[in-house]
């Protein structure tokens, strides 16, 4: 079982940037891939990025690919999402999800955090 709680989500304008947090708990946090997910108002959710349990490998949405970086650290538990040069479509509820396998499928991840929002200005 883990648990998942995100931080670090706020109000900043475009061009901006802001580091989202995931802390994990749960003494098998290191062996599960970890991804991130948004969710605008009135639309589905959709994967940001994911990155492989040992950190090694990374994958990323295109929309985001060269603007948000994804890592892990083990010590503490905790997953991160640095975005940079945010644009107003990035606005939505973002949250952290983990899983057997390095996917980008929103079933193929088992525990969720309950998100975190992050609005970008225009």
């Amino acid at each position: 079982q883990v648990q998942l709680v995100e931080s670090g989500g706020g109000l900043v304008q475009a061009g901006g940037s802001l580091r989202l947090s995931c802390a994990a708990s749960g003494r098998t946090f290191s062996s599960y891939a970890m991804g991130w997910f948004r969710q605008a108002p009135g639309k589905e959710r959709e994967f940001v990025a994911a990155v492989s349990w040992s950190g090694a490998s990374v994958t990323y949405a295109d929309s985001v690919k060269g603007r948000f970086t994804i890592s892990r650290d083990s010590a503490p538990n905790t997953v991160y999402l640095r975005m940079n040069s945010l644009k107003p479509e990035d606005t939505a509820v973002y949250y952290c999800a983990a899983g057997p396998r390095l996917r980008i499928g929103v079933d193929e991840y088992a525990f969720w955090g309950q998100g975190t929002q992050v609005t970008v200005s225009s």
